[in-house]
């Protein structure tokens, strides 16, 4: 977690020129972001915050891992569309490994095995093609984007495994797990980086531009997420 926070660190400092170049709509994203933070203030961080401290830590991680697991599915589908056949096919046997061997998904004996996680989306492959990022842009609720990653969106959405999923209460169960799962493994983060940027904005929208970008992981991937 430390290395991801200087990596963030170093790639703000890098490209925080090159940030605010692609943020003419601040005004409308800073609004978006105050909007953002108080819903997340009066319920979200109240949620992931009880279900932290209510679910053992190897339940969330199991709960990590099996959402890990279906965004892994996608991002074989866009490794294959990128032509990267090394992350294709380490996506694929991870899918196959964690499916079959870690009880759909639970557990991560993938990553045990040194099969290393190649996460993607159709944003990055419409990257990988040449499509450049546009500008910084605040969706409500969802948060940091680009242009690129919301016209990118409606495909993501339906690259995801749980939409074929019924029943439909069901479904939408697990998307509220999904959210409160991923709010939760950011409250680390968040805390550190509540000490470390005097404009959470700024400090937000260099990173997430830096990571879009090209300053990824040298495979073109983006970094792992949060640990919990």
């Amino acid at each position: 977690m430390a290395r991801a926070l200087c990596a963030g660190v170093l790639a703000c400092l890098a490209g925080t020129a090159l940030a605010q170049q692609a943020d003419p709509l601040e005004a409308y994203n800073r609004s978006m972001t105050r909007f953002n933070d108080t819903v997340d203030e009066a319920v979200l961080k109240p949620v992931a915050t009880a279900y932290q401290q209510a679910m053992p830590s190897p339940v969330r991680t199991g709960v990590s891992n099996f959402f890990g697991n279906l965004g892994d599915a996608w991002s074989f589908v866009n490794n294959t569309l990128q032509l990267r056949g090394e992350a294709a096919m380490a996506s694929f046997f991870r899918v196959g490994i964690n499916s079959t061997m870690g009880l759909g998904g639970v557990l991560d004996v993938a990553s045990e095995m040194r099969i290393d996680r190649y996460k993607q989306d159709f944003g990055l492959t419409l990257g990988r093609w040449g499509v450049p990022t546009g500008p910084y842009f605040v969706l409500p609720l969802l948060g940091p984007s680009t242009v690129r990653d919301t016209l990118a969106l409606p495909v993501d959405w339906r690259g995801n495994p749980l939409r074929e999923l019924t029943p439909v209460s069901t479904r939408n169960s697990l998307y509220a797990l999904r959210i409160v799962d991923t709010r939760a493994n950011l409250l680390r983060a968040e805390n550190v980086l509540d000490d470390a940027a005097l404009d959470k904005y700024s400090f937000t929208r260099d990173v997430y531009m830096q990571l879009r970008s090209g300053a990824r992981n040298g495979d073109g991937s983006l970094p792992p997420e949060p640990e919990q």
